[in-house]
């Protein structure tokens, strides 16, 4: 077995790649045979990792998962009622820039059009899904706001960034708790839901995941603004915030976060490594960006060092990464505390997989 002190950051990516390589065929990975945000997740850390000098193969297996979905014409079959389809979708602009192939932009552009059809919220937030009438929720800025940023930037539609910024305002409008800091993983603007706080609308908890993917989110929206967009510098404040917010709550003994981020107190919370890994990936983005200073490049490495301490490898030496908490949609304390985990779940394999790259110029 590998001593963790031994591997570089991008090698540990590179292990994790090649753990799920060995196991699924790109039409394999679960869900199989389907345009998901969990393949998606993955699929674009192994696109950093590629990014950063990875293996030929990864691209090949990248475009091999979008190929056995996107036929000739552009076609592909995705769910046209929820924010989670558009994730999968930022496969296809480096593809459709790479080959030319016009089927990459048809399907991009069949994505983009979810947003003229999705249902909204009185003031224009989009609803997460159909069936989730009313409501927003922390994940949705990441699965559709990074994919709608890039298709301004490739096809010339800028008017998608104000779109994009306005969902981030609503969230800090509706969802922020001004006492921690901290984002309610759900809003609902009809308070109609069992968990709804009946004078805000918010659910109860600070659930890890979802604030890991509004940091994700912010941070990568940062990348695709041009530095005049207006609302750019207040994105920027908040992903400034954000990131001084999160630290706070890392336990100082393992450097992981808490499932329910908050609660760290509570014997029943337990440290879960997806929301971690957004984490390490969001404030070392943030380091890397300028957005915050150097300090703050020691409670990355933090996790990441904890990240590498839950690491186990099964009999044939593949990695597996262990505490992630399985999907969960918004709910009370208890919603969150009993949920099963899963080990090498692709969403937590992802976001393990993009903290490893984006720590790697902050690891000595």
């Amino acid at each position: 077995m590998t001593s963790t002190q031994t591997k570089t950051p991008l090698a540990w990516a590179q292990a994790s790649c090649d753990s799920i390589i060995a196991t699924y065929t790109p039409m394999e990975l679960p869900p199989a045979g389907r345009w998901h945000y969990h393949q998606g997740v993955f699929l674009c850390g192994m696109e950093m990792l590629w990014a950063a000098g990875g293996d030929d193969r990864y691209d090949a297996y990248i475009k091999a998962y979008v190929d056995g979905l996107v036929d000739e014409y552009g076609n592909l079959m995705f769910a046209r009622d929820e924010l989670d389809a558009m994730q999968a979708g930022l496969l296809l602009f480096r593809l459709e820039q790479r080959t030319g192939e016009r089927k990459y932009r048809v399907a991009a552009e069949k994505l983009r059009h979810l947003l003229n059809t999705l249902n909204l919220t009185s003031e224009g937030g989009f609803w997460h899904k159909d069936k989730y009438a009313n409501q927003m929720w922390l994940d949705g800025l990441y699965m559709g706001g990074v994919f709608a940023l890039k298709y301004a930037n490739a096809f010339g539609e800028t008017g998608l960034r104000q779109t994009v910024l306005h969902q981030e305002q609503l969230m800090r409008k509706y969802m922020k708790d001004e006492r921690t800091g901290l984002l309610y993983h759900a809003w609902d603007e009809s308070r109609c839901m069992p968990w709804a706080n009946p004078e805000t609308g918010c659910s109860p908890e600070f659930w890890g995941r979802s604030l890991g993917w509004y940091g994700l989110a912010v941070s990568q929206f940062l990348d695709e603004l041009p530095a005049e967009e207006p609302g750019r510098e207040a994105l920027v404040s908040s992903l400034c915030d954000f990131v001084h917010t999160i630290i706070h709550y890392q336990d100082a003994d393992s450097g992981l976060w808490y499932q329910v981020v908050d609660k760290g107190d509570q014997p029943d919370n337990w440290l879960e490594s997806s929301c971690t890994s957004l984490f390490v990936y969001t404030i070392a983005k943030a380091v890397n960006l300028g957005v915050v200073g150097p300090e703050c490049a020691a409670a990355a490495v933090k996790g990441y060092e904890g990240l590498l301490r839950t690491l186990k490898f099964d009999e044939q030496g593949k990695l597996i990464l262990p505490l992630i908490c399985i999907g969960t949609s918004a709910g009370d304390y208890e919603n969150y505390i009993t949920r099963p985990t899963s080990e090498n779940d692709l969403h937590g394999v992802g976001a393990f997989v993009m903290a490893c790259v984006e720590v790697a110029s902050l690891v000595k």
